[in-house]
């Protein structure tokens, strides 16, 4: 019996818990509150990081070291000059985009996907994902996007809708295409997590009119909201984050669930001390590595 078969035949009354403990922080100040990481595939050792709404349209490339790499030349790429007296990198700039509110990244083959797709206030009309060819981290300053994505959810009719269904902190590539799982709040309350979460998937890449995405499953209980999410890269377990009332990750093997993929066999381990988490990316099949806002690097074991 394979360990996925155990998990459903052998009732389990408390899920695992693991008290995490950092095994490295983000120190550079630019990096101050990580909102999306995601493994580079071409550049070993480097993962992608981004910032929450508010910041500049950057990016920064970081190891699990937490060190920020930066170009041996690094002034030569300031798109602003820095304030007298400051050397701080400022990461690698989108130059036409706009960071209103990014909350994850994903990556297929050399390209990055960076989600503007968080809505705190329920009622954005201008969600969407820009895609962006994967830089060299050592060499660039400033990459230009190839496309902005707009996207739309087929079941929002209103704007702001009454339940607050539309918000997501979460999406991850699986066999070519993006895939979105959407973070909830209960009650039309923005403090209030839901937890439950809805699974969608982009068919189309149109740059002049928004893409309908398309919904193809959901889960009622997550145990809180959705924070993150990533797929290994044998495409077997997707990982999905949860943030409040506490921390966990589910663990869905969707090597046999079609587009079912909230529906299959999960395992969910709970976290302690993890603060704000949010963000999670596979290193390998068998190991994530998740930052919160604190700028802690926790390294876990997929149980």
């Amino acid at each position: 019996m394979t360990a996925w078969l155990a998990l459903i035949a052998t009732p389990q009354s408390e899920p695992p818990k693991l008290d995490l403990k950092p095994v490295a922080t983000v120190r550079h100040p630019g990096a101050n509150e990580i909102s999306g990481i995601v493994q580079s595939r071409r550049y070993p050792g480097i993962f992608w990081v981004h910032n929450d709404s508010g910041d500049k349209a950057r990016m920064f490339p970081i190891k699990l070291s937490g060190d920020v790499i930066k170009p041996p030349y690094e002034a030569a790429f300031w798109v602003n000059a820095p304030e007298e007296g400051k050397q701080e990198w400022p990461g690698i700039g989108i130059a036409n985009a706009t960071n209103v509110d990014w909350e994850d990244i994903a990556i297929n083959g050399d390209t990055l996907y960076l989600a503007d797709v968080g809505n705190n206030g329920n009622a954005r009309r201008d969600l969407g994902v820009y895609v962006v060819p994967e830089p060299n981290p050592e060499a660039t300053g400033v990459v230009r996007a190839l496309k902005f994505l707009p996207i739309r959810y087929p079941d929002q009719s209103a704007f702001p809708p009454k339940d607050w269904f539309f918000d997501c902190e979460a999406i991850f590539v699986h066999r070519g295409r993006l895939h979105f799982v959407t973070k909830h709040r209960k009650n039309g309350n923005f403090a209030i997590p839901d937890v439950g979460a809805k699974l969608y998937r982009l068919d189309s890449q149109h740059a002049d009119r928004p893409n309908v995405l398309r919904k193809l499953d959901e889960k009622s209980d997550l145990g809180g909201w959705v924070t993150a999410a990533d797929l290994s890269p044998n495409g077997r377990t997707l990982a999905i984050l949860v943030q409040a009332p506490v921390a966990s990750i589910w663990f869905f093997d969707i090597s046999r669930s079609g587009e079912k993929m909230l529906s299959g066999p999960s395992r969910r381990l709970m976290l302690g001390g993890a603060k704000q988490a949010e963000a999670i990316a596979f290193i390998d099949d068998r190991t994530v590595v998740v930052t919160n806002e604190q700028r802690d690097v926790f390294r876990i074991a997929v149980p």
